[in-house]
């Protein structure tokens, strides 16, 4: 049976422990992967723009043997009104999984439903399990187990990447914090799968619209883009949002040792600005690099199931 990524909630947290903690082993060199995508072919289709999740699935594609072909959804005959369950079942015919970077998640359900290969979510409008499954991998590589007992704020908007790292504060166990305006918090059903995963992991999730009480004492703080791509430019929402910018004032709340993590793309003076960009720059890139480790496991641990 196939093993499809959808959301971070397809994976159970002894599974998702399993990742992170085989990433930290391959990553480090105690561990080899397994080549299991040798000769399969695999599709990379993409609606949206993308640096870090096309790459980094590429080269994991590449070094776990296996091809990948890199499909723009606008030259396929999707954007003549094919149906999205006879795109599916097509490629599924030719390919062996496929990666999508789309606009809507309800899509990416239904095209994953048809689909008789394994599908796995590179963005939705809704939800990016991999980039919070690299992103706890980057937590637990610098505090190991240890990554239970820190305080994670997010700042900002409870956007896709909100929404995912409430699930995933519940799968591991963590205690995070989110600050939001009003208006523009998560989804409230990301929110709801993550409250219910607490209460079987012990983690903690906290709401609030102050952005200082998140961070206030926090390990660790994480923004993201005020407006996702493809957004119309809102300045009401980002009036609504700049007392939540990632700048030194707000991080004076914070530990003294906090560390600042960013998604990326990034857009300095908004979210985050400049200087503070630059001091955590290292970790950054770090956490930009760890979605090539992150995947490869991940890749190993669909094909090796489904």
């Amino acid at each position: 049976m196939k093993r499809d990524f959808i959301d971070l909630w397809n994976l159970d947290p002894e599974e998702a422990w399993y990742v992170v903690r085989r990433t930290k082993d391959t990553k480090e060199g105690r561990e080899e992967l397994n080549p299991v995508l040798e000769g399969k072919n695999l599709a990379l289709l993409f609606t949206k723009p993308s640096t870090r999740t096309r790459v980094s699935f590429e080269v994991a594609i590449d070094q776990l043997g296996g091809n990948s072909l890199f499909l723009q959804e606008g030259q396929l005959q999707l954007s003549r009104g094919e149906d999205v369950k006879d795109t599916a079942r097509t490629l599924s015919r030719y390919i062996n999984g496929v990666i999508v970077r789309n606009h809507s998640h309800t899509w990416l359900e239904e095209f994953a439903k048809w689909a008789s290969v394994p599908v796995i979510n590179a963005l939705t409008d809704k939800s990016h399990p991999c980039q919070l499954l690299s992103d706890v991998f980057t937590l637990y590589e610098r505090f190991g187990d240890g990554v239970k007992e820190i305080k994670i704020a997010y700042v900002g908007d409870g956007n896709n990447v909100c929404n995912t790292w409430l699930v995933a504060g519940g799968l591991f166990g963590l205690n995070l914090f989110v600050a939001t305006p009003e208006g523009y918090g998560p989804d409230s059903y990301y929110l709801q799968a993550g409250l219910d995963l607490c209460n079987f992991t012990g983690g903690n999730i906290y709401l609030t619209v102050n952005p200082v009480e998140a961070v206030r004492d926090a390990d660790v703080v994480y923004t993201d883009v005020w407006l996702s791509m493809g957004d119309d430019r809102d300045e009401e929402k980002l009036n609504a949002l700049k007392p939540y910018q990632v700048n030194e004032e707000l991080l004076s709340h914070a530990k003294s040792e906090v560390l600042v993590m960013h998604c990326l793309p990034a857009k300095k003076g908004e979210e985050i600005t400049e200087e503070v960009f630059e001091k955590y720059a290292d970790f950054i890139f770090t956490q930009a690099e760890n979605r090539l480790h992150a995947q490869k496991v991940l890749l190993e641990f669909l094909f090796e199931r489904s």
